[in-house]
């Protein structure tokens, strides 16, 4: 089967996008074909189209599945497995987003509040008041961060004005600096 250019630049350009995020090329590539194709398509035809070989596609699928960007389709008389992508994109982003990022976010945040108690202690000299003042602007960005992903994932719009606020602390820090 002759897969249109227009669909490998596509898959292309989003395997590259997934793999800067994180996963693997060949999950953004899969989803992509399965996305702009008007009918569920079978491991094999995957395979055939991407290039790759059948046990990759099988992986691939696995994980594309248990991120929800892809499900099985039945097909009334197909024995073979079929396979269509979540059209609804911010379904799998939202999951990457909650399950992945905000965890890392407040992992950090946790990090961070711990590090600014104990230099909070230690206060002396200047020294331990810059790292005193830059651990907190690291706390105050990683609020911020946790507050707009937790918005975005309930639907709620994002206010700008914290981030903002976070690099105006910075630019005061370094001016305290001069």
């Amino acid at each position: 089967m002759t897969v249109d250019p227009a669909v490998l630049k596509v898959a292309d350009a989003i395997g590259a996008l997934i793999e800067a995020w994180g996963f693997k090329r060949n999950m953004g590539r899969m989803w992509a074909v399965l996305y702009l194709e008007d009918h569920p398509l079978n491991a094999a035809d995957l395979a055939e189209r991407l290039g790759i070989s059948t046990g990759a596609v099988s992986m691939t699928l696995q994980e594309l599945q248990e991120w929800g960007a892809v499900k099985k389709a039945w097909l009334v008389g197909e024995r073979k497995e079929h396979y269509e992508a979540e059209t609804n994109i911010w379904k799998p982003v939202q999951r990457v987003f909650r399950e992945r990022e905000l965890q890392w976010v407040k992992t950090a945040l946790d990090t961070f509040e711990d590090a600014n108690k104990s230099v909070g202690s230690a206060l002396g000299d200047a020294r331990q008041q810059l790292i005193a003042q830059r651990i907190a602007g690291l706390v105050q960005l990683a609020q911020v961060g946790q507050h707009l992903l937790e918005a975005m994932l309930q639907g709620e719009s994002v206010d700008s004005l914290p981030i903002k606020t976070v690099g105006e602390l910075a630019k005061a820090v370094r001016k305290d600096e001069s």
